[in-house]
């Protein structure tokens, strides 16, 4: 397993994160698992064996039941692992039952903290962007849990580029907690990432923990124009991510499989191992239904691509040149620094549009 730092922080994290999400199976997480303490203990196991030292959750996981299973099967463990969750999202019926405010948030760790047995979560995300709660109000309370000591690190979510660079200004001036990551979806066939939230990454020293980079199994291979699983989360009916050129999905899977089978490996390797050489990036949350998914997924780590492999899948799925990045590519490529060439190096080959 290879340990890469978290940003611009010390903490070090295994380039493969278990995800949790299919724990519990409660409401709608059903579509994806009913994974219970048993079956969670086997594979929680098996990616320790693996290397990997952090663990990704949150509150609103079958209802916080992947939380407890988590809290439970780790204990023992507790001190040779990371633990990631998350708040914001909606847990209730009442008015404060969702959000990031100062009362919401020091409810919701106390409470993910007894769910998960522990006493302290080592890197607390939110969720999701709140554009009614004052940012002052966020990382203050997130400050008052880093004093107290029951959250170390903290990082944002599925957050656009000017909310995150909004939360770092607010922090800075304040002298407010400051994210050190940024927890976002991002995969061969979804790289709008890479206009904005790469980019600031590099240059804010955010660490990117990147969720479900297979796209929900389509990258895994198992997927494709005339197959699809009929125990796939998809076929009960799950709807993320979107995915709007069904063709260009079926392309990239195309030349993944390609990759594949010239390497003798699967296509989920191939396509981790692309998004491990990916500008900031220092984790992949994976999931999976067994110790095998689990045990070939870590394999992609120590898998390196070629360049020419990784010239074809940037080919085959890069993204339209938007304004005002070909503008930026005709006129000011002498004066970019390390955030701008997280975009417009892989449009480098790319005449003056």
């Amino acid at each position: 397993m290879e340990y890469r730092t978290l940003g611009r922080s010390g903490l070090k994290v295994s380039a493969l994160s278990m995800g949790t999400f299919s724990f519990g199976g409660e409401g709608d997480f059903a579509m994806v698992a009913r994974q219970g303490v048993k079956e969670a203990r086997r594979l929680v196991d098996a990616c320790i064996d693996g290397g990997i030292n952090l663990f990704d959750t949150a509150n609103m996981y079958s209802l916080g039941r992947s939380e407890e299973i988590l809290g439970e099967v780790l204990e023992g463990k507790r001190d040779e692992v990371l633990i990631s969750s998350k708040a914001r999202m909606r847990i209730g019926n009442g008015p404060n039952d969702e959000g990031v405010s100062r009362y919401h948030l020091i409810r919701e760790c106390e409470r993910s903290l007894k769910r998960l047995r522990t006493d302290r979560i080592d890197i607390y995300f939110m969720h999701e962007w709140d554009g009614l709660t004052p940012l002052e109000e966020m990382l203050s309370a997130l400050d008052t849990l880093v004093q107290q000591g029951k959250i170390r690190y903290i990082g944002c979510s599925n957050y656009s580029g000017w909310h995150i660079m909004k939360a770092l200004g607010v922090s800075d001036l304040r002298n407010l907690p400051r994210f050190i990551t940024q927890q976002i979806h991002y995969t061969l066939e979804a790289r709008e990432a890479e206009y904005e939230l790469l980019p600031i990454s590099v240059d804010q020293g955010l660490g990117v923990m990147v969720w479900s980079p297979l796209a929900a199994g389509l990258l895994s291979g198992a997927f494709g124009r005339d197959r699809s699983p009929a125990s796939s989360r998809q076929a009960a009916g799950w709807s993320e991510p979107p995915i709007r050129d069904k063709e260009r999905l079926w392309a990239i899977v195309d030349t993944l499989t390609d990759i594949a089978a010239a390497r003798d490996v699967s296509a989920a390797q191939i396509a981790l191992a692309w998004t491990l050489t990916r500008p900031a990036v220092s984790s992949l949350v994976v999931g999976g239904l067994s110790v095998e998914q689990f045990q070939d997924n870590i394999a992609a780590v120590d898998l390196k691509l070629t360049s020419e492999e990784l010239e074809r899948l940037n080919l085959v799925s890069r993204l339209p040149y938007l304004y005002p990045y070909w503008h930026q590519h005709n006129f000011a490529k002498d004066r970019f620094c390390a955030g701008d060439w997280a975009l417009h190096t892989f449009y480098e080959d790319v005449g003056k549009v």
